[in-house]
């Protein structure tokens, strides 16, 4: 075992230590909340690449947007240059009741995991580059640059302004972004496939105005029900997604077990899964459709009347393969084409249009990946995964560093839930990634 490893091991509480203060931290970017705190944690942040041993540390900002912290360690010469991504900005913790513990920014321990927003989406990712930097002594054997984002879960939506705006700045041969999951526990995972986003307001119109149900009810149409009408073909009757001109992409080897599956996602007993194919294909490879909200009045307030309107929010994940422009126009034509009872159907997109990645798997800074992350296990390779959720500056990446290798990695498992209560990290594992990302830098020096 190499001296920087049980440099690693050595660092580990420190390293826990810190990631427990920057979870106290509630760095939440969405507007209408206070942003004092998103800029509290960049600060913290660059106190903490400070104390590694960064040359240099400053914030970036693009517009309105919340700072970004960027951080520079010299390469040695003839070194490659590797730039370490990951976001201090968090969920919001949603109802509080649905959490074990009183206060989810004060982190708890239970049974070798670590329970608070943020401690692993994406604190912890934050914290493996620190301990990576402290193992070496804040002297890596390859250059490093670091970017720590303070709007990732808000949709990063002025982060492409700010890649392009210190784009020979960030330049680098290797891009690690560290904020994924591994397939198991014991498993340890690189994602090479994540779907894009389209999110949509689409709204249905048929009266002017509210009337009455029983005087106009029988030939006079109500938006509400015929949003319900609209929104039920967006899937088949085996629940594949049902809108022309989406793209599903290659399939992987891998499979889920279907009872963990139902374990993990808290699936009451007799609910069915929906869609056709390997659950890996359902869960990485095709595209999915999500009414996730509708505006209505509240079922105990509401009156005995047709409702003139109706809006809801629907979210589109893409396969890659696909694009975001494509998928829009699709939906747009696809509610064109189903709208019931002659209704008026408008189609709003919501901010920012996220691209599906694939990502290249072939370079050696994979093939010292794969190395470094087997080592870390004790011998278990990483296995090749895909996500279903989203990180669309991925393709960014892609489109402003071609000659970059990028390598998505990740601190969260099976268990970890992250965006929702109860969000955890296995401490053994968080070990494993940093000693994992440690083993990597190494093995990168030429």
């Amino acid at each position: 075992m190499s001296d920087v490893v049980n440099a690693v091991r050595a660092a580990m509480p420190a390293v826990r230590a810190d990631l427990e203060a920057l979870v106290k931290i509630p760095a939440i970017a969405f507007e209408g909340l206070d942003h004092e705190p998103v800029r509290r944690g960049a600060k913290a942040v660059q106190r903490l690449l400070e104390d590694a041993g960064a040359a240099e540390t400053r914030q970036l900002v693009h517009g309105p947007g919340q700072p970004s912290v960027y951080a520079h360690f010299p390469a040695p010469d003839g070194q490659p240059t590797v730039l370490l991504y990951a976001h201090q900005d968090v969920q919001p913790v949603g109802d509080l009741s649905l959490w074990e513990q009183e206060d989810p920014f004060t982190v708890v321990e239970r049974d070798g995991r670590l329970y608070g927003r943020g401690v692993a989406d994406d604190k912890a990712g934050v914290m493996a580059h620190v301990a990576a930097l402290r193992a070496f002594g804040g002297r890596p054997p390859v250059g490093v640059k670091l970017l720590i984002e303070g709007e990732e879960e808000f949709g990063s939506p002025t982060l492409e302004g700010l890649l392009h705006d210190h784009r020979e700045l960030l330049a680098a041969d290797v891009v690690v972004i560290a904020d994924s999951t591994n397939w198991r526990t014991e498993v340890p995972a690189l994602t090479t496939t994540l779907r894009g986003v389209v999110n949509v307001f689409v709204e249905v119109r048929l009266l002017k105005g509210a009337v009455h149900s029983g005087i106009f009810g029988g030939p006079v149409p109500d938006a509400l029900t015929a949003l319900a009408r609209l929104v039920a073909t967006l899937h088949d009757e085996h629940g594949d997604v049902a809108v022309s001109g989406l793209v599903t992409g290659a399939s992987s080897d891998l499979d889920y077990d279907e009872a963990a599956l139902r374990e993990e996602a808290g699936m009451l007993p007799g609910t069915e899964f929906i869609g056709t194919g390997r659950l890996t294909e359902r869960l990485w490879s095709k595209p999915t459709a999500t009414v996730l909200g509708i505006d209505a009045p509240g079922a105990a307030e509401s009156a005995n009347a047709l409702q003139p309107a109706a809006r809801a929010k629907v979210s589109f994940r893409l396969a890659a393969g696909d694009s975001a422009a494509n998928a829009l126009e699709a939906v747009r034509a696809h509610f064109a084409a189903h709208a019931p009872w002659g209704a008026t159907v408008t189609v709003t997109p919501e901010g920012g249009l996220g691209d599906p990645c694939a990502v290249d798997t072939t370079g050696p800074a994979y093939g010292a990946a794969r190395a470094a992350f087997a080592e870390a296990w004790g011998g278990t390779a990483p296995v090749e995964i895909g996500i279903g959720g989203s990180i669309p500056m991925i393709a960014t990446f892609q489109e402003l560093f071609p000659e970059a290798e990028i390598l998505v990695t990740g601190v969260e498992d099976q268990y970890s839930n992250p965006h929702g209560p109860n969000e955890s990290l296995d401490l053994a594992m968080f070990e494993r990634v940093c000693v994992a990302e440690t083993l990597l830098l190494e093995k990168l020096a030429r």
